[in-house]
């Protein structure tokens, strides 16, 4: 199932912010953070490091889930996967097959032994 484009949408304004890159990196490198630990990587106020992981909850590439009182962030990373489909891939297959092509050409018919 494909995202509608105001989903989408949202995921690349959160994506566009290089310190809600960096959080997503930090959910990618330890998953299930609290805000506090995620606020000791960041130069920026733990509100600010609130407000963002907000936004990110929005885009769908953030879920939380509460353990006791200890809210955990996890990455979701199914939004990041529908833009690779939906854009990247498409572009790749072309780039990657005249890799292909231009590879075969530079070894000869595969014969030849170095």
């Amino acid at each position: 199932m494909e995202a509608r484009p105001s989903e989408l949408d949202k995921v690349f304004k959160a994506l566009a912010d290089p310190g809600r890159r960096r959080l997503l990196d930090q959910l990618h490198q330890d998953n299930g953070q609290t805000l506090s630990a995620l606020c000791e990587h960041m130069d920026m106020t733990r509100q600010a490091v609130t407000q963002h992981l907000q936004l990110l909850e929005d885009a769908n590439l953030v879920a939380v889930v509460w353990q006791g009182r200890e809210k955990l962030h996890y990455l979701n990373p199914v939004p990041l996967h529908e833009i690779h489909a939906r854009w990247i891939s498409k572009f790749e297959r072309k780039r990657l097959g005249v890799l292909r092509d231009l590879k075969l050409k530079l070894e000869g018919d595969g014969d030849e032994k170095t």
